[in-house]
């Protein structure tokens, strides 16, 4: 790791602290018609993941937050060794970051026993004041994006400039695309990680939270580590 830089880890939610993706997660068990084409068209690259998501919870009636909220608590379970990642981070003063496309409604309660600083969690959020849930993004794509992220991952990490920190980004999918192609170092798994290989960039593939604290120790106490 370059001296004098501060490292600085973003992570996503989804898929990456959670065993399984909450929103695909919700749609399968709630089942509103049309939810799986739009899937489709997200991953096709037919239609943006803000207008995709957008549109899958506009399809649920927002009485349904409470049952939404108490599935997600139910099923979503946390990857092994996301405490003792969150332990390793302090004791090192490493700032951890939650960047998710995901909503606060679930993603909230789910984060609530890590004690994360709410100002390091950027997600979606939600209104239920219609008859449908409608999706709110208060973190949108800024004028260096143009992928209509929703919660633009990328406009967040460029907050925290290159000269001056050291950016890890743990994630798994679509969402992480972007901001994998502005980190000094990434750690992978699922679609990501195919996506790190055939783009060639620098990266750790990783099943658990345990994967990802074995080579953390390692890059942060050696100076130029050469990753691959």
């Amino acid at each position: 790791m370059p001296q004098g830089k501060q490292p600085i880890i973003f992570c996503d939610f989804d898929g990456t602290i959670t065993l399984s993706d909450n929103i695909v997660a919700i749609m399968r068990h709630f089942d509103p018609p049309g939810w799986s084409g739009i899937v489709d068209t997200i991953v096709g690259g037919r239609k943006s993941i803000r207008q995709g998501v957008g549109e899958m919870f506009a399809l649920l009636p927002s009485g349904m937050k409470e049952a939404i909220t108490n599935y997600v608590l139910e099923t979503a379970g946390i990857r092994p060794g996301f405490a003792e990642l969150l332990a390793l981070c302090k004791a090192k003063g490493i700032p951890f970051y939650v960047t998710s496309g995901g909503v606060d409604f679930f993603l909230r309660p789910l984060l609530a026993p890590f004690d994360i600083d709410e100002d390091r969690i950027y997600c979606n959020s939600a209104d239920f004041s219609g008859e449908h849930i409608e999706i709110l993004w208060p973190h949108p794509c800024d004028d260096a994006c143009s992928n209509d992220c929703g919660m633009c991952k990328t406009r967040v990490m460029r907050g925290f400039p290159k000269e001056e920190y050291y950016r890890m980004l743990i994630g798994d999918s679509i969402t992480d695309f972007e901001g994998a192609k502005i980190a000094d170092i990434v750690f992978a798994r699922s679609h990501l990680a195919v996506r790190c290989r055939e783009l060639g960039l620098p990266h750790y593939e990783y099943e658990t939270f345990h994967d990802v604290i074995r080579v953390l120790n390692t890059i942060t106490e050696t100076q130029g580590e050469n990753v691959r």
